[in-house]
Order: C-alpha cells, then structure tokens, then sequence
C-alpha cells in the first residue's frame, strides 16, 4: 500500500492505560498520598495487555490506520512503544501528553485528538475514562468505551483530578 493511500485511511485511535494494558499491579502507586507517579509509570512494562483491547486494535488494522492517544507523560515514550511493540499491537503513531501537562485528560486528549482528526475521518475513539468519552462524543466523535478492565477509581480520580494519565 502506497503512502498515498494510507494517508486517506480512517483513524482508529486506541488510549492505553485501561484499554490496552492492565494496570492493575500498579495501582497501589496511586492509593498513597502523595502519589507515586514515577513508580506508576515505572511499573507499566510490566502491565498484561487487555485481550478485548489488544483484539480491537489488530482488528481495526485491517482497514484503519491504528494510533495511540495516551495521558503518559512524554517521558514514557521508549517503554509505552516497546510495550506495544512486545504484545502485537499495530505499528502507529503515539500521541503523549508534555511532561509537564497537568489538565484532565478529558481536556488534553481532546485538544490532541482534534489536531489528530484534522484532515481525517476519525472512525473511533477507544478509551476507558468515561469523561474522556463523553468529552469526544459531545465534540462529535465516534466512540467505543472500553469498558473491559477492573474499575480502578483511584486511576480514574487521577485522570480527572490530576491530569496525569
């Protein structure tokens, strides 16, 4: 497939944490005051990918061009990729929020996935934190909520509260 012809192929795009990989093991590094984010982040190599996820991923390859979306900051981007990498996900793009971006995520994503949709058909957007979803939805996207995972509300309130992941 020429260059050409994948530049008009419609997005699907994929968040990580929740939807693609189990950070379940983790979460003990956010139920401590102050949180542990450089161990939360540390940890995530070691996360089991989400079956559920990681099949949608493969499958929407088939006709889409697969990009990932996540709250991890920059700093985790050689781990997140060789992540990905490891557990069979398509090649794509990764889109990480700056080191030092502290916005809810439902506010972050969704100015990246904006910049993302420009010029493109965005055929959905999968994620696990429900106000990114309502967020994306609102603003005209399609979106599947991975719905999958162990609620983790202590991920969740640190998605929100703390614009962390």
């Amino acid at each position: 497939m020429s260059d050409h012809t994948t530049g008009r192929r419609p997005l699907a795009v994929f968040d990580i944490d929740g939807t693609l990989s189990d950070t379940a093991h983790r979460q003990h590094f956010l139920e401590r005051r102050p949180r542990d984010w450089d161990g939360f982040f540390g940890a995530a190599p070691a996360d089991r990918p989400l079956a559920q996820g990681v099949a949608m991923a493969v499958e929407s390859a088939a006709d889409c061009e697969v990009v990932y979306l996540t709250g991890r900051p920059e700093r985790c981007r050689a781990d997140t990729e060789e992540w990905l990498a490891r557990h069979g996900l398509p090649g794509g793009r990764v889109w990480m929020r700056g080191n030092q971006d502290r916005r809810p995520a439902r506010t972050a994503k969704l100015e990246v996935l904006r910049r993302i949709a420009r010029g493109r058909e965005v055929r959905m957007l999968v994620d696990d934190d429900e106000l990114v979803c309502q967020a994306a939805r609102a603003a005209g996207f399609p979106v599947v909520r991975a719905d999958w995972a162990a609620d983790a509300p202590e991920l969740r309130e640190a998605q929100e509260g703390e614009g962390r992941t």
